[in-house]
């Protein structure tokens, strides 16, 4: 079961408790869910309650649980539970959190550097009105193409008083050159300072950068091993749970980098999934007299994906995805 499809069954969850009397609500368009956060637990968690708690004139644990039974009913579903104030947290039988993983590679691999995409935004336009400074300049220009990635449109104005004014740059970071410049000023929220120091051009594993990037030319070389190996990806199988949940959570962050005018938490999370994928690569491919197995070719599949959403998202920020480093 994708992200998708248990958003609808959420959905359906809620239009039987309208159904039944339960709740006296509009059913809304669109559920989300995503993987737990912190104090969560199970597979996935929706905050449709606390969605629907003022709507429906309740407080918001008690509209989790008018709709707990509903999708503890669900086939598939093996238990739900409440935290926080409200959250529905669902957690799924092993074979559909299987196929919930692997519907995730899958789309990935399907969609490619567009995954992620949505029309979360169709049609508005989104006016950024900045100074004419580099920083504001650069997360303008990062903004315009992830606005544009979730259906919208941003046009950029200069002058006063401006609605999106970035903390400046400290010193001028061309020194840098392009790529690492613009990670400097990326990577910060907005309203942090950026450090605009040689640390950003270093090859090692401190730089977020430069991990990134390994990562990402590191899972194009796995493929090309692969090949030579003769062994092909697979995505029928289960899959390490870090790697696909920071997949899984990928279109989410853009839709929030695009509504909250955040390009830092695209840059964020790009390390999430890269550290991910680091810890995954020494165990796709065999080693030794090892034979190729099925794991193997799922945990291959699982590292093209993650290079396929890190090359996406540096494209989003502007910066260059390189195959070999």
């Amino acid at each position: 079961m994708t992200p998708v499809e248990l958003s609808r069954t959420v959905l359906r969850a809620v239009r039987r408790a309208v159904d039944e009397g339960e709740l006296s609500v509009v059913v809304p368009a669109r559920a989300v869910v995503t993987p737990p956060g912190p104090g969560g637990c199970g597979d996935y968690a929706t905050n449709i309650a606390l969605q629907l708690a003022r709507p429906a004139g309740r407080p918001p644990r008690q509209v989790a649980e008018i709709l707990r039974p509903h999708l503890s009913r669900t086939e598939g579903v093996v238990e739900v539970e409440i935290t926080g104030p409200g959250f529905l947290n669902i957690h799924l039988t092993d074979d559909r959190a299987a196929a919930a993983a692997t519907a995730v590679v899958r789309q990935v691999l399907d969609e490619g550097e567009r995954y992620g995409y949505s029309r979360a935004m169709q049609g508005d336009v989104v006016q950024l009105l900045i100074p004419y400074e580099v920083r504001a300049e650069v997360v303008a220009d990062a903004l315009v193409r992830i606005v544009a990635s979730q259906g919208g449109r941003a046009e950029v104005q200069h002058g006063e008083p401006a609605g999106l004014r970035p903390v400046p740059a400290p010193e001028d970071p061309a020194p840098l050159g392009a790529d690492a410049a613009r990670w400097a000023l990326l990577h910060p929220a907005v309203h942090d300072r950026p450090r605009i120091t040689a640390d950003h051009l270093v090859q090692r594993a401190s730089n977020p950068l430069f991990r990134v990037r390994y990562a990402h030319a590191r899972s194009r070389a796995l493929l090309r091993n692969a090949a030579a190996l003769g062994l092909e990806p697979a995505t029928d199988v289960p899959y390490p749970d870090a790697l696909v949940t920071a997949l899984a959570e990928y279109p989410r962050t853009l839709t929030a980098a695009a509504t909250h005018r955040a390009p830092d938490r695209v840059a964020r999370h790009l390390v999430i999934v890269a550290d991910a994928l680091l810890a995954l690569q020494p165990t796709v491919l065999p080693r030794g007299d090892e034979k190729p197995s099925a794991a193997h070719r799922a945990r291959l599949a699982l590292a093209e994906a993650a290079g396929t959403v890190l090359a996406g998202g540096l494209s989003l920020l502007g910066i260059d995805a390189p195959d070999h480093l």
